[in-house]
């Protein structure tokens, strides 16, 4: 093979890959159009996304119910290796939900030796996950992505309580982002005032929870539930457009997916 013909391959390629990780990109950042909703009764409600994209009828959708009576019990998958560092910040209301998106270098999550770089963290309530069938008032969602288009989720749950949700506190602007496709920048925002536990968590392969619902996700889920306060969530919800107050998915079939649950 000469010069020009090696050259031309790599060329190509690059495009090739390219083109993917920017469709990728896009599905998980630009999920906001209004095709879809989340009431029950709509022509675009939940149960009428596979009209919307055919990817949400596949057998590997989430949210899943996490039961424990049907996880396998394992330590072997270590430590939540992620590696985050202060980077600049924009808050954005995407219509069906608020969303913190990290703009430069803030760091990235290690599994099984694939780096996945941190996108941005949004919220759902209630939870779109049960454990037990139980949903929780919120869940929080940590998108990655790797240079080769895969992504990584984690998903975190929250409770009503007593003590506010750190990180909640600190975007309380809120209310200056009331109107679809606002933003607001924040400045610098440590990812690791998210409060993960590295050690107790559940893995299984889904999807996305909105349209396109792009399968082949790796899910991690904190097994820890941690505390927000009433009147973050109601800030979460008086932020977004109207008819997302409530932005969580169904619970999806299991279709036979093995979920760990590890614990050292």
């Amino acid at each position: 093979m000469n010069m020009a013909t090696t050259i031309k391959i790599f060329f190509f390629s690059f495009l090739f890959l390219s083109s993917a990780f920017l469709s990728r990109s896009q599905e998980v950042d630009d999920m906001s159009d209004h095709e879809f909703s989340y009431d029950k009764n709509a022509k675009n409600g939940p149960a009428n996304w596979g009209k919307i994209s055919s990817n949400c009828n596949g057998n590997l959708q989430s949210p899943i119910d996490l039961d424990n009576k049907m996880v396998e019990v394992v330590s072997n998958l270590g430590i939540l290796q992620k590696y985050y560092r202060p980077s600049n910040a924009t808050l954005v209301n995407r219509g069906h939900d608020i969303m913190l998106r990290w703009d430069g270098d803030s760091g990235y999550l290690k599994i099984d030796e694939t780096q996945y770089q941190l996108q941005q963290i949004h919220w759902h309530t209630p939870s779109e996950h049960s454990i037990d069938g139980k949903r929780y008032d919120m869940e929080a969602h940590l998108v990655h992505m790797s240079s080769d288009g895969k992504i990584a989720v984690v998903g975190i749950l929250y409770e009503i309580g007593l003590l506010p949700n750190d990180l909640l506190t600190i975007i309380k602007n809120l209310l200056l982002i009331k109107k679809k496709g606002a933003e607001k920048g924040m400045g610098i925002i440590d990812p690791n005032i998210i409060n993960l536990d590295d050690n107790i968590y559940y893995r299984f392969i889904g999807s996305l929870t909105t349209p396109p619902c792009a399968e082949g996700v790796v899910w991690t889920i904190d097994g820890k539930v941690n505390s927000v306060t009433a009147s973050q969530i109601k800030l979460l919800q008086d932020a977004a457009v109207n008819g997302f107050e409530s932005n969580a998915r169904p619970i999806q079939p299991l279709n036979g997916r093995s979920i760990k649950f590890n614990k050292p």
